[in-house]
């Protein structure tokens, strides 16, 4: 499966930003989907996952309460709603798919290339 993340961009800590992540090729409703992020320096970190029916969801500690994932199988898409944004939260995020819902960036079966989520304080 081909994945195309977008909607990232500069905001004002305190604001919003909805990121998508568009997939083709095979079908997107058999994959449990992620996103993921990885700032300048550091390593590569889990944010939030859906199962492939969209009924169930995880987050990271650092975003629950503020990020919100969800996914759309007639569009082929995945969202991430990101809400009360905060300067820690800059960085380059993906998403990826893959046939277990996990926080383990090693697991992953495909990879989307990144948007750069970038918050100015």
């Amino acid at each position: 499966v081909q994945l195309q993340a977008s909607g990232g961009g500069l905001v004002q800590a305190g604001g919003s930003l909805r990121l998508s992540c568009a997939a083709s090729g095979r079908i997107f409703s058999f994959y449990d989907m992620g996103w993921f992020r990885q700032a300048p320096g550091k390593e590569r970190e889990f944010v939030a996952a859906i199962t492939r029916s969209g009924g169930g969801t995880s987050y990271a500690d650092s975003v629950k309460g503020r990020f919100t994932i969800s996914r759309d199988n007639a569009k082929n898409t995945v969202y991430l709603q990101m809400n009360s944004l905060k300067p820690e939260d800059t960085a380059v995020y993906y998403c990826a798919a893959s046939s277990i819902i996990t926080p383990m960036a090693s697991i992953m079966d495909y990879w989307g290339k990144g948007t750069l989520v970038t918050v100015s304080s």
